[in-house]
């Protein structure tokens, strides 16, 4: 049973235990169990992609992710559709950029195709040395935002207003109460630091809506219509691939922040994992973690499993923190975590009654924990400063991270060509501000 369990997870009976390995993935999955209601309610946004198929799609994404985490790269991370991407590929792609949804599942597809090409061929290290760090940090933040946004605006706390664009909603009554009284129910538990916080702040904002009414409707926020099924079918969004717009210009836009995104937020989550349960040395650079091309090719073929499957990229997530701390060093946490995903499946009624004020509040938490990034931005260094500033702004009040990105881009080279810093402008990014310039221009 050792033998088998280490050649499956690199399990070694000498230094872990099963015991602790299992709890450890339990506890990883409660963190991100969010991901199965909080999912859904985004892509119920385009009313074309059936819930309970998403939910499905989700989970599923999440349980190869992981297994091939698990058997492959005998880590103790899980992945699942990530927080951000599945914003984006919503309300940009989607909903701003007026494109379908099979258009948003082939972009996904082709840069997970790309991230497996470049982590194979090395050229994954280049591309994320060519951007610099300011850019990616502000990209970070700038998404938090916009999630907290997203989260607030579906609840009703932010309702649009024809003389400000933007405003308060009634905080007192309906979806914007339930909303509020969860946001604070569950960063009670965030910060209690109660195991699967965030599920737990959901679930009890969900339980408190059968009790609080929709003005709109009069009836119950929360419409429970069962708790336990069969899982729920993806063929209605299965590899539904859209091959006529390959080669537009937009394509390009979208898989470049794709592949933008999804680099940056897999590095950023597998070093900051390695760092702060101590798995990495101090003599580890950043691009230098045991197993690192492993993790990464699990990443990307998690992403065209995920496209396939008709979810948006899926990414390894850092809540996989949660259960390293708990002890898991080795496939078995991950495969724990597999195991809890592949179990919730049944579970797709439950989750599917959660309302859209029970997840802002998750969606609002999210954001807070990617702003710490802001505080790393030298702000002093307005070469620096005024790209990440636009960066930031940009993404929430454009809603849409990729013209955030774009301007970023743009702004970073124009303000170190202006200031006479040619140096510190890589040759990529010559290449994308001028073609990025050209897209606002010609197209």
């Amino acid at each position: 049973m050792q033998h088998v369990l280490e050649k499956l997870f690199g399990f070694d009976p000498q230094k872990h235990s099963i015991r602790t390995e299992i709890l450890a993935g339990i506890t990883t999955f409660l963190t991100m169990a969010y991901i199965l209601a909080v999912n859904p309610n985004i892509f119920s946004a385009l009313p074309e992609m059936p819930g309970g198929s998403v939910f499905t799609a989700t989970a599923l994404a999440a349980i190869v992710g992981t297994l091939v985490m698990a058997l492959y790269a005998k880590k103790p991370f899980a992945l699942a559709p990530g927080m951000g991407l599945n914003a984006f590929f919503v309300y940009t792609v989607c909903l701003k950029m007026g494109y379908s949804w099979q258009f948003a599942l082939t972009a996904v597809l082709i840069e997970g195709i790309i991230f497996i090409i470049l982590t194979v061929t090395k050229l994954r290290s280049l591309l994320l040395r060519s951007i610099p760090g300011t850019l990616s940090k502000a990209i970070g933040a700038g998404i938090g935002l916009f999630i907290a946004f997203l989260g607030m605006e579906n609840s009703g706390i932010i309702v649009d207003n024809e003389a400000t664009l933007v405003c308060l909603g009634n905080i007192t009554q309906g979806t914007a109460l339930l909303a509020m009284i969860g946001l604070f129910i569950t960063a009670g538990m965030v910060m209690a630091k109660v195991r699967g916080g965030m599920l737990w702040g959901i679930l009890i904002t969900t339980i408190l809506g059968l009790f609080i009414k929709d003005p709109a409707t009069g009836q119950a926020i929360t419409q429970v219509t069962g708790i336990v099924s069969t899982p729920v079918s993806v063929s209605p969004i299965f590899c539904q691939f859209q091959w006529t717009k390959i080669f537009c210009p937009d394509m390009f836009v979208v898989v470049f922040t794709l592949l933008f995104m999804d680099m940056f937020d897999t590095m950023g989550t597998l070093i900051g994992v390695h760092q702060s349960a101590r798995l990495s040395t101090q003599s580890n650079k950043r691009d230098d973690i045991p197993n690192l091309e492993r993790m990464f090719i699990a990443d990307s073929i998690a992403t065209v499993a995920g496209a396939c499957l008709g979810t948006s990229t899926t990414t390894t997530y850092v809540e996989s923190t949660s259960g390293v701390i708990e002890g898991g060093r080795t496939g078995l946490t991950a495969f724990s975590t597999a195991m809890c995903f592949a179990l919730a499946l049944f579970f797709c009624p439950l989750f599917l009654a959660i309302p859209s004020a029970a997840t802002a509040p998750a969606l609002i938490i999210v954001g807070i924990m990617m702003m710490p990034a802001v505080a790393r931005i030298h702000w002093d260094d307005y070469c620096k400063a005024i790209p990440a500033f636009l960066t930031l702004i940009t993404i929430p009040l454009a809603y849409s991270i990729s013209d955030g990105i774009l301007i970023g881009v743009i702004s970073y080279v124009l303000s170190h060509a202006v200031a006479g810093k040619f140096k510190e402008i890589s040759n990529t990014m010559w290449v994308l501000a001028i073609l990025f310039i050209c897209k606002y221009i010609f197209l």
